[in-house]
C-alpha cells in the first residue's frame, strides 16, 4: 500500500468561490486542511499611489472601486478625512441622507454577500431572491447619481444633489409590453422618498423569505454550524471589525461608539453572535438588514419633514450650480478651477473611519498643505479578515474553504487596493 503524504493544492483564482483574484495555496493531509496560505495582490491596482497624484476630489470616484459591493460607505471615509482637515461639516440634511446611503449600500451589501455565500455552499433561489431587492436599490443609487455603482455622491461639505422628486421610469420596448411596464412604474409614480419608503415597508416579508430558505434549513446548518469558530479573545487580536468580531459575540459598531453624521439621532440594535461561527455571523448580518431597514425609515420620514441645503455654502469647496455657470463667466471660471485644480487642504494628518459593512473602513491622508495628497493609506477591513483565513481552516474539510471564504465577505478591491 502507497505512503500516504500530504499534498499541495491550488485553490483558485480560477475557482468561482475565490472571487476570480484569490489564489489558496492549501497543504491537504486527505481531504483535511493543515495549512492554507492566501496569495494576494491579482487585483492591485494602486489606488493610494494614484490618489498622490490627483487634487482631492478628484480621487472620490477611487475610493468608489475599492470595495465595489459597498460603494458609498468606501467614499463616505475619504469624504469625512478631508471634511475634518478642512475644518468644515455637511449641512444636517446632507448628513441624513448620507446615513440614509450608507445603510441602502449595508442591505445593498448583505445582499450581495447573501446571495453569493448561499450559491457556493449551494443554495441556488436566494442568489435569485436577493438579487431582485438589490434591482430596487441600485435605481435608488442611479436615481441619485446617474449611475448604478460607482456613484460619486458625496462630496467634501455635503452631497451631490438633493434627492429627486421623480423616478426614472420603465418604456415600453420590444422587450417589455407597456403592461409590464405600467406595473413596474406604480412604484415610481411619486419622488425616490416614496419609492425608499415603498421598499422600507417590502423589505422585511423580503428577509423573512430569506430565513425561510436557510434559517433552519438542516443542509445549510450542517455546512456553517461549528465550521470556521474564532473566539472572542481571538478575534480583537487578529484585528476583526464589523460582523465578524459581532459574530464572536464582541459588541463593537462604530456607529454607537464612535458615532458619526446623524447616527445618534437615529435609533437602531446592535445584534450579536454567541458562538462565532459561520451561522452566527450569518444571523448578525440578517438582523443587521432589519436594523438598517430601521435607520433608513427613520432618515426617510425626518428627510421628508425637514427640507433644507445637502451643501456647504463655502464657495471654496462648492462649485458653482449649473444655472450660474451657464450665464456666468466668472462662474464657468471659477467651476473649471475648482474642478482642474481643486482647493488646497490646510497641513496635517487625519484618520476618518465608518463603520462599512464590512467592518471597519477607515482612511488615514496626510496633507502638505498642497492640493494633492501626500499620502492616503486604506485601513480595509477585509486585509485582517483574510489574514485568519489559515486559523479559520485548519482542520477542516476543502468544501469547508468555501463556507469560510463566503462568511468573510472577502472583495479583492478593498484588499488589493
Amino acid at each position: 500500500m502507497a505512503e500516504i503524504r500530504n499534498y499541495t493544492m491550488n485553490f483558485g483564482p480560477q475557482h468561482p468561490a475565490a472571487h476570480g483574484v484569490l489564489r489558496l495555496v492549501l497543504e491537504m493531509d486527505g481531504e483535511v486542511i493543515q495549512k492554507a496560505d492566501p496569495h494576494v495582490g491579482l487585483l492591485h491596482r494602486g489606488t493610494e499611489k494614484l490618489a498622490e497624484s490627483k487634487p482631492f476630489n478628484q480621487s472620490i470616484g477611487y475610493m468608489d472601486r475599492l470595495d465595489y459591493v459597498s460603494m458609498m460607505c468606501n467614499e463616505h471615509a475619504y469624504v469625512m478625512a478631508i471634511e475634518k482637515l478642512l475644518g468644515i461639516e455637511a449641512p444636517l440634511r446632507a448628513q441624513y441622507i448620507r446615513v440614509m446611503f450608507d445603510e441602502i449600500t449595508r442591505i445593498l451589501n448583505h445582499l450581495m454577500w447573501l446571495g453569493a455565500h448561499g450559491l457556493d455552499i449551494g443554495a441556488m433561489t436566494v442568489f435569485l431572491y436577493c438579487f431582485r431587492e438589490r434591482e430596487d436599490l441600485m435605481d435608488c443609487y442611479e436615481a441619485v447619481s446617474g449611475t448604478r455603482m460607482h456613484a460619486t455622491y458625496y462630496r467634501p461639505g455635503g452631497v451631490y444633489r438633493d434627492l429627486p422628486d421623480v423616478m426614472p421610469k420603465y418604456q415600453q420596448s420590444q422587450w417589455r409590453s407597456k403592461k409590464d411596464a405600467d406595473r413596474l412604474n406604480e412604484r415610481r409614480s411619486g419622488g425616490l422618498l416614496d419609492f425608499i419608503a415603498d421598499f422600507v415597508s417590502r423589505f422585511p416579508a423580503c428577509i423573512d423569505e430569506y430565513e425561510t430558505l436557510l434559517t433552519d434549513n438542516r443542509i445549510w446548518k450542517q455546512r456553517t454550524v461549528n465550521i470556521g469558530v474564532v473566539s472572542p479573545e481571538r478575534a480583537l487580536q487578529l484585528g476583526f471589525s464589523g460582523p465578524m468580531l459581532r459574530g464572536s459575540g464582541v459588541e463593537w459598531d462604530l456607529r454607537k461608539k464612535q458615532p458619526y453624521e446623524a447616527y445618534e439621532r437615529v435609533d437602531f440594535d446592535i445584534p450579536v453572535g454567541v458562538n462565532g461561527d459561520c451561522y452566527d455571523r450569518y444571523l448578525v448580518r440578517i438582523e443587521e438588514f432589519r436594523q438598517s431597514n430601521r435607520i433608513v425609515e427613520q432618515c426617510v420620514k425626518w428627510l421628508r419633514e425637514n427640507p433644507g441645503p445637502v451643501m456647504i455654502d463655502d464657495r471654496k469647496v462648492r462649485p458653482p450650480r449649473r444655472e450660474e455657470m451657464k450665464g456666468d463667466m466668472e462662474s464657468l471660471i471659477h467651476h473649471f478651477k475648482l474642478m482642474t485644480e481643486g482647493y488646497c487642504v490646510p497641513q496635517g494628518e487625519v484618520y476618518a473611519a465608518v463603520e462599512a459593512p464590512k467592518g471597519e473602513l477607515g482612511v488615514y491622508l496626510v496633507s502638505d498643505g498642497a492640493n494633492k495628497p501626500y499620502r492616503l493609506k486604506v485601513r480595509a477591513p477585509g486585509f485582517a479578515h483574510l489574514a485568519s483565513l489559515n486559523e479559520m481552516v485548519q482542520g477542516h474539510m476543502l468544501a469547508d474553504v468555501v463556507a469560510v471564504i463566503g462568511t468573510q465577505d472577502i472583495v479583492f478591491g478593498e484588499i488589493d487596493r
